[in-house]
């Protein structure tokens, strides 16, 4: 029995079903892309249709687009080509520096020999030089150097012992003694100061009484000690015997 089917028409208008399906597809696409859809010669997909698309060469802003991308890559194209250009110059002119910088083998074996000589010439300072301070002196030269200091020596201290010291003094206070009230001190004093001596120099003097009316007198001289000593004015006083009875150091002290 055949199947109920097989008497209707609606698979044989496969065809036009189609060709109404990409018509519609391709005026959707031109309304909202400005893509012009056509009409694939193959045969028809999994879909039921089979397309392709262009690009609408009637829309101004894709073609606006296309243009400033062409003028982008342009552009893109010059500066790589200048850099390129660079570098290579770069390139050529640090190949040009380390070409002059590098000595050449005749001048690497001049320099060698130079090298040597100084060093040598090194080695003859370090073997002229003495660590232990001799000199080429002769031997007249350093006796006559050495008789020299001896001579500046010697006159250096000599010229020292004569320069004079400081001069050691004494203060020393006499108590002179008469023979009794009636003697005149005023005379006994002049009697006193007349005993004169190189380094002796007479000081102040006062009357210290005694007992029974007798008075002393008490006198104070300074004397240098290398030339005049206590016994050579009691030595002096001694002369003047019917005046002084008696003469004593009351103090003795170093100035």
């Amino acid at each position: 029995m055949a199947h109920p089917l097989m008497h209707e028409n609606i698979w044989f208008d496969r065809n036009r079903f189609q060709e109404a399906e990409a018509k519609y597809q391709e005026r959707i696409a031109s309304q909202h892309s400005g893509l012009v859809v056509q009409k694939s010669d193959g045969p028809a997909s999994n879909l039921g249709v089979g397309l392709s698309v262009g690009v609408g060469v009637d829309n101004p802003e894709i073609l606006a687009r296309l243009s400033a991308v062409e003028k982008e890559n342009a552009d893109l194209r010059k500066i790589t080509t200048d850099l390129q250009a660079a570098v290579a110059k770069l390139t050529e002119r640090l190949s040009a520096l380390d070409t002059s910088a590098a000595p050449s083998a005749s001048q690497q074996k001049q320099t060698k020999p130079v090298q040597n000589g100084k060093a040598d010439d090194d080695d003859e300072d370090d073997d002229d030089f003495d660590l232990f301070g001799e000199s080429d002196e002769s031997e007249e030269e350093s006796e006559e150097k050495k008789r020299q200091t001896e001579e500046r020596l010697a006159k250096y201290h000599e010229k020292k012992s004569k320069k004079p010291g400081p001069i050691a003094k004494s203060n020393i206070i006499f108590d002179v003694k008469p023979w009794d009230d009636e003697t005149d001190m005023g005379e006994l004093e002049k009697a006193v100061r007349s005993v004169q001596k190189d380094g002796l120099l007479w000081g102040a003097s006062k009357l210290v009484p005694l007992a029974y009316g007798i008075k002393k007198l008490q006198i104070t001289c300074v004397v240098e000690d290398e030339k005049v000593g206590t016994e050579d004015i009691e030595e002096g006083l001694e002369a003047f015997e019917d005046l002084i009875q008696s003469v004593d150091v009351a103090a003795f002290n170093k100035v």
